[in-house]
C-alpha cells in the first residue's frame, strides 16, 4: 500500500485532488478536497488503495487516523468509500465516534446512504474499536469565521460547495433547504461545506 504521497496539489474540485510528485499526478479522492490549497506549500496526504475487479483507487486523508477511521468504516456491511468518504466529510470524528459508543442510530442515519440497518452495522462492528482515534490526531478545527474577501460578483466558492455536496451523496432537496442559510454569509468554499454539513447532519 501507498503510505503517504508529499507533492504540491496541482488540482482541486468537488470529488478529488491530483497532487504532482515527481513530475506524476496522482488522482486522490478525499472527504473534503477544498481542505487543500492548490499550488501552496509541499503537503502530505496520507493515502489508501482501494483494489478492486472493476477498481483501482487512492484515497487520501490529512492524517493516518482519519485514514484509520474510513478503514474501519469499509469493514462494515453496507458501507463502501462514498459512504465512508461522507461520513468523514463531516469533519468531526469524535461525534461519530461518540454516535457508535452510545448507540445513536439517530445520528448516523443522517449521513448519505446509511438507513437503520446500516447504522446498527456500524454499531455493532465497531462500538468500543474507534475510541482510539478522537485525539489530537485528528483535524477538528471546525468553528467557522467567515471570510468577507473571498470573492465578488458571482458565488463560486457556494456553486462549489454544493456540487462538492452532491457528489458525497446529499440528496438536492436536502441541499436546497440550507441554501437560503449559506447565502447569508461570504465564505470559502470548504467553510461553506463545513457549516453545510453542520446543518445537514445535525440540523442546526
Amino acid at each position: 500500500m501507498i503510505e503517504f504521497i508529499k507533492g504540491h496539489i496541482v488540482d482541486v474540485n468537488p470529488e478529488y485532488i491530483v497532487i504532482d510528485h515527481g513530475g506524476m499526478g496522482y488522482l486522490i479522492y478525499t472527504p473534503n478536497p477544498y481542505i487543500y490549497d492548490k499550488n501552496k506549500e509541499v503537503t502530505t496526504v496520507y493515502t489508501y488503495q482501494h483494489v478492486r475487479e472493476d477498481i483501482l483507487a487512492l484515497y487520501g486523508f490529512p492524517t493516518r487516523k482519519d485514514r484509520a477511521l474510513f478503514m474501519k468504516l469499509l469493514n462494515v456491511t453496507g458501507i463502501g468509500p462514498k459512504g465512508a468518504l461522507a461520513i468523514l466529510a463531516f469533519g468531526r470524528p469524535e461525534q461519530v465516534v461518540n454516535a457508535i459508543e452510545e448507540e445513536n442510530e439517530a445520528f448516523l442515519i443522517k449521513f448519505p446512504g446509511v438507513g437503520k440497518k446500516t447504522a446498527r452495522q456500524i454499531i455493532l462492528d465497531l462500538k468500543g474499536k474507534v475510541a482510539g482515534l478522537v485525539d489530537s490526531g485528528f483535524i477538528l478545527n471546525n468553528e467557522i469565521n467567515p471570510s468577507h474577501e473571498v470573492k465578488t460578483g458571482s458565488n463560486v466558492a457556494l456553486d462549489e460547495a454544493l456540487e462538492a455536496l452532491q457528489v458525497l451523496g446529499y440528496a438536492e432537496r436536502e441541499i436546497r433547504k440550507i441554501v437560503p442559510f449559506l447565502e447569508r454569509e461570504t465564505m470559502t468554499t470548504n467553510e461553506y461545506i463545513k457549516v453545510a454539513l453542520q446543518q445537514l447532519v445535525q440540523g442546526k
